[in-house]
């Protein structure tokens, strides 16, 4: 069975007992766990799937190391009271990363219990170039990636402003890339292709097949450019499904809101044969998750078997085992409070057989 960790601006939903790839009898529940109204951020890892982390503007890291049922503030003492991503790594799931507001980012060794900053972080030239447009003279950490093929190797989103990296742990960092995007919101690795790195962010869409060296900016068939969401099939490291809009309003403003699904076979890592695979991006518009007008953007994230993927959004929490050709809404009852709200996070891991 699978558990679906689903945040939105208005708290933690956790879905139990979705089914997985290989099991469509299962029955799954939902309950809201975690009510706040200023949710950033949300992680799970693989290897501790009762754990997980839930970052928010005003209050502060939260853990839960049951499943969700109960919560506790972590990393009071260290940690800004605005924590906008939390990642666990794929390597260990003791060792944590959360970045927040101002920028910085803070690593745990013992599963979040206490945390120590990285720093150096904004001594990048860059750093005096950092903003975040709607609140003057502040910027945060949107996102923080680990390499899956190699622990020390970080990749942290700066909104706005860099994409910047560490090699060595966060000892030191390296400054952007010239070529990076400006404005990433989420990325996404597959750890059988660890050197191809996509990037959602709001100029655009991007990867890099060399480890974050140099990027290119597959475009074609990409109507919608503001990009939030990036997910990459986990049997599949050139299957890649994306959320796009086309401003910044138009897929966070429930008044305003427009927003659409996408996805693309990228031929150079794809597991299917040259003949199937094409590089052009697809617009998924009757695949089974609600977009178009009215729409906030979705949130996406892998499942566990091949072609599972998961799409939430303010309308519920979706399913595909392939590949997005169709989507299911899982079925959970759904908040009043998620409805209108933008999603924050999603985390998908195997629990119990």
């Amino acid at each position: 069975m699978v558990t679906c960790y689903a945040a939105s601006r208005a708290g933690v939903l956790v879905a139990h007992d979705v089914a997985d790839a290989e099991d469509t009898a299962a029955d799954p529940t939902a309950e809201l766990t975690f009510e706040s109204d200023s949710v950033e951020c949300l992680d799970a890892g693989a290897d501790s799937p009762d754990r997980v982390f839930c970052g928010t503007f005003d209050a502060g890291l939260h853990r839960s190391v049951d499943g969700g049922e109960t919560w506790a503030r972590v990393g009071a003492d260290t940690l800004a009271t605005s924590v906008t991503s939390v990642t666990v790594s794929p390597h260990d799931p003791d060792v944590v990363y959360a970045g927040t507001e101002p920028s910085g980012v803070y690593r745990s060794a013992d599963g979040g219990t206490t945390w120590k900053e990285l720093h150096e972080l904004t001594a990048l030239p860059s750093a005096s170039e950092w903003a975040f447009p709607p609140r003057p003279d502040t910027h945060h950490v949107r996102w923080i990636e680990v390499d899956p093929g190699n622990p020390d190797h970080l990749y942290v989103a700066v909104e706005a402003g860099a994409l910047i990296q560490t090699r060595d742990g966060g000892e030191t960092w390296e400054e952007r890339a010239p070529s990076t995007r400006r404005d990433t919101h989420t990325m996404a690795i597959h750890p059988d292709a660890p050197d191809r790195v996509r990037a959602a962010a709001g100029d655009g869409y991007a990867e890099s097949d060399d480890s974050g060296e140099t990027w290119s900016f597959p475009q074609a068939g990409l109507r919608h450019r503001y990009c939030w969401s990036v997910a990459v099939d986990p049997g599949d490291p050139g299957h890649v499904l994306l959320s796009a809009a086309a401003s910044a309003r138009r897929a966070h403003t429930p008044d305003a809101a427009a927003s659409y699904l996408y996805r693309r076979r990228d031929p150079t890592v794809s597991g299917a044969g040259a003949g199937d695979a094409d590089d052009r991006w697809e617009r998924l518009d009757d695949s089974g998750v609600p977009t178009g007008e009215g729409v906030l953007r979705a949130t996406l994230a892998p499942g566990v078997g091949d072609g599972e993927l998961f799409a939430l959004t303010d309308r519920g929490l979706f399913r595909t085992t392939t590949g997005g050709d169709a989507f299911e809404r899982v079925a959970v009852d759904w908040p009043e409070a998620f409805r209108g709200t933008t999603t924050r996070g999603l985390a998908v891991v195997r629990t119990a057989e």
